[in-house]
Order: structure tokens, then sequence, then C-alpha cells
């Protein structure tokens, strides 16, 4: 039985390229972690402007309800939640169908207040 003898030059050039593919995965993940840490420092930096800027559209949009007409409310509500279920049937995400109802509860909400604040409205009273 014939067996032919490694050398040691093999096993050195092995080491040596998985001592080099070692140090290229360190060098990889060094260079994401910089990158991740750049974009996670530029968002934290952002923040303030983009919670502002949130604060004002919430505001406008709550601004928008209120100055709204009944029937303009009531057919918001409508395509709001129409537009939920439309995302629930067709599988999109949980969390897509609920923001989607976020427009339609606010809506709602609002003509429900109205409903209640009329005069000669019944108030509802529990026996």
């Amino acid at each position: 039985m014939a067996t032919t003898p490694r050398s040691t030059e093999t096993d050195d050039t092995a080491a040596q390229q998985a001592k080099e593919a070692a140090q290229q995965a360190k060098e990889a993940v060094r260079d994401a972690a910089d990158t991740v840490r750049g974009v996670a420092n530029e968002a934290v930096a952002r923040f303030p402007e983009a919670a502002a800027t949130t604060r004002e559209a919430i505001t406008d949009a709550r601004r928008a309800i209120d100055s709204g007409s009944d029937e303009t409310l009531s057919a918001g509500t409508l395509v709001a939640f129409g537009f939920a279920l439309g995302l629930l049937v067709g599988g999109a995400n949980r969390l897509l169908v609920m923001l989607a109802l976020v427009p339609a509860a606010a809506m709602g909400l609002t003509l429900l207040d109205r409903q209640s604040d009329r005069p000669g409205s019944k108030p509802t009273t529990t026996r």
C-alpha cells in the first residue's frame, strides 16, 4: 500500500490561507459595524426633526378632521375602513392593517363626539 507523505509546505499554505480568510472576515465585520454605527448616529441626529415634522402632520390632520363636515367624515371613515379591510383580505401585514385603521378611528370618533355634543341628544345613563 502506497502512501504519499504530506508535505509541510501544503500545510503551511493552507494555514496561511485560513489566516488570510479570517483576517478578511474580521475586516468585513469591522466595516459593517462602522457602517451601522454611522447610520445609527445619523438617524439619532435627525430624530428631533422627524418628531417635529410628525407632530406638525398630526396637528394638521386633527385640524382638518375637526373642520370637516359630517358627510366628509362619514365618507372618509368608510373609505379608510374599506382600505384596511382590503389590506386584510389581501393578506397584508397586520401592522399595515392597523395603521390603515388609524384614520378611520380618528374620523369615526370625531363623528361620535359630534353626535353626543348636539343639543337634543339623549344622555346615556346606566341603571
